[in-house]
């Protein structure tokens, strides 16, 4: 007596790949964890298909599909499957031999190539919103028997990603509000909007600009945690408004271009680049305060003055007029200069912010006020 045969019937669409078959389906979000069972991760690398989770990325993605469940993208899930598969055409004609059924053994192995955390992510997702599982996310299949071939596939997936710059990233996020802020402060502060390289995260000596956006994007954020940490203490459970939050970003906009604006008014060099009189490569090269470092750092510093001095800290701003900026000043020596070189580590910009709070007559971090250096 022979066993029932149960199988997965999945239509598709069928394509020609290095001469040989693969196909394109779509599958219900909610099959994704039946569909792809993971690998247990006690097994040692040469034994997976694919490389373990990072769980840390799997709720980041979650909550981006929770959040934008209306207005999300996500890109297919390229699997392999090993089983004898049949592939049924509609039809003779040309095209038609090109569309069919795909079936597949319910005892198939399917392994993901690439999309793991999409795959995690989903699961996640519809613990809190279960009607994301009547969408669906496209799938693309291919027939390989053995692990030796799966990883094979992994490694060729993966092997020419390259991660979008970080000023890119920036420029073409039309959905956060820290996007919308930073993008609408370059736009109104004159030196940024003509001196600011919008796509690539660093620049090259013949670069007509002087900051990345990347940089001045972090500067930005570092000046409006004043804002956040100011902020009147809401109860837990308050849900501010489509207009309170519209009020908010203009709140930051507004404070950060009225900020940024004095500070290119007291660093004439800037204005020296912007109005064509001095080349932008030339002034990288010579000074530090074009630099990510020193720009997150007056967003720091500038957020103490707005806490300690709210209706006076564009008058202490005078003070970096005095600042020696060049590359020669010995003060940056082991400070900000390491090796000859800027250094751009978390304890360059602490260095960086304590120096600029002392110049401009603040408290450092260790609580000490001095003098000018």
């Amino acid at each position: 007596m022979s066993t029932p045969s149960f199988e997965y019937i999945l239509p598709v669409i069928r394509g020609i790949q290095a001469g040989r078959e693969y196909y394109v389906s779509m599958c219900p979000v909610r099959f994704l964890p039946k569909l792809f069972p993971f690998e247990s991760e006690d097994l040692p690398p040469e034994m997976r298909a694919k490389r373990t989770l990072n769980q840390t990325r799997i709720p980041e993605i979650a909550d981006y599909f929770v959040k934008n469940s209306g207005n999300y993208t996500c890109g297919a899930i390229a699997a392999s499957i090993d089983a004898d598969i049949t592939f049924e055409a509609v039809g003779n004609e040309a095209e038609e031999r090109k569309i069919g059924r795909l079936r597949v053994p319910m005892d198939a192995k399917f392994t993901i190539n690439d999309g793991q955390h999409r795959r995690a992510a989903f699961e996640m997702a519809l613990r809190e919103n279960p009607q994301l599982g009547y969408e669906t996310v496209a799938l693309i299949l291919f027939l390989d028997i053995g692990l030796e071939k799966s990883q094979q596939k992994f490694a060729d997936l993966n092997n020419f990603q390259v991660p979008l710059e970080s000023s890119l990233s920036v420029l073409y996020n039309h959905r956060g509000d820290r996007a919308l802020v930073v993008k609408a402060v370059v736009k109104q502060v004159e030196v940024f909007r003509c001196l600011t390289e919008m796509e690539k995260g660093s620049l090259n000596g013949r670069s007509p600009k002087l900051f990345a956006l990347s940089a001045i994007d972090r500067a930005i954020m570092a000046l409006l945690r004043h804002i956040e940490a100011n902020k009147h203490a809401k109860p837990s459970r308050y849900r501010a408004t489509k207009q309170e939050k519209e009020e908010e970003l203009a709140q930051k906009i507004e404070l950060a271009v009225s900020y940024w604006n004095a500070v290119c008014s007291f660093i004439p060099d800037w204005q020296l680049v912007l109005h064509k009189q001095v080349a932008a490569g030339e002034m990288r090269r010579n000074c530090v305060h074009c630099h990510s470092v020193v720009l997150e750092s007056l967003g720091e510093v500038g957020a103490s003055l707005l806490s300690v001095f709210p209706d006076r800290w564009e008058e202490r701003l005078t003070a970096l007029r005095e600042v020696d900026w060049s590359f020669s000043n010995p003060d940056w020596e082991g400070g900000i200069l390491l090796k000859g070189g800027i250094s751009r580590s978390r304890a360059s910009v602490s260095w960086m912010t304590d120096y600029l709070r002392k110049r401009l007559g603040l408290e450092t971090a260790d609580g000490s006020r001095a003098g000018r250096s």
